[in-house]
């Protein structure tokens, strides 16, 4: 059963607020990383407080392999508003195969009987069913199966990116690859970005 829900899932008051929460988690993680440099640098620029610039400097230190992974997300969150602007919420059925950790990080979700690709929730993995999520065998979904779009619990107040699971779904026919290409979720060479 797929519901189309609205003609743009932008169009969706509780997802604008949802992209905001995201937008604002993005900043607050780049600042998170990014804050403890800039202490230590003006510290030891400006001569002041030097235990405090250690400290500082060595979170920095410890905080320095997230740094990319932060600045990718914080980035590409312009990604997901454009493929909310762009592809209505279909409600469809899914499930949340764990890892070996025990944490999921893919969703499974059932386009049509013979049709359910396992999409990578990015940049880092979510907990969609601890999110507030009174329906756990169902999803929201925007976007292109081919491609990969963006997420959310029903009621479209947690929307992730999601990207094809080691390209897997390109079998699947339909789509408009002008929108795709247009709003990020594939290149010109015709392969899905994985950001």
């Amino acid at each position: 059963m797929t519901l189309m829900l609205t003609k743009a899932a932008w169009d969706h008051p509780p997802t604008v607020v949802g992209y905001r929460r995201l937008s604002r988690r993005r900043r607050a993680w780049l600042a998170s990383v990014g804050v403890p440099f800039l202490i230590s640098v003006v510290c030891l620029v400006l001569d002041l407080f030097r235990a405090a610039s250690f400290t500082f400097l060595i979170t920095t230190i410890a905080l320095l392999p997230f740094f990319p992974w932060v600045t990718i997300a914080y980035f590409r969150r312009r990604r997901v508003v454009a493929v909310l602007r762009a592809y209505p919420w279909r409600e469809l059925p899914c499930r949340l195969p764990p890892l070996v950790t025990g944490a999921p990080a893919t969703v499974a979700i059932t386009f049509h009987e013979d049709f359910a690709p396992l999409f990578r929730i990015i940049p880092f993995p979510v907990l969609l069913a601890d999110r507030e999520n009174d329906h756990p065998g169902l999803i929201w979904f925007a976007g292109d199966p081919r491609f990969g779009g963006v997420v959310s619990p029903v009621g479209g107040h947690r929307p992730v990116r999601v990207v094809l699971d080691k390209g897997a779904g390109r079998e699947w026919g339909g789509g408009d690859d002008a929108l795709a290409l247009r709003v990020g979720l594939v290149r010109r060479s015709g392969k899905a970005t994985q950001t």
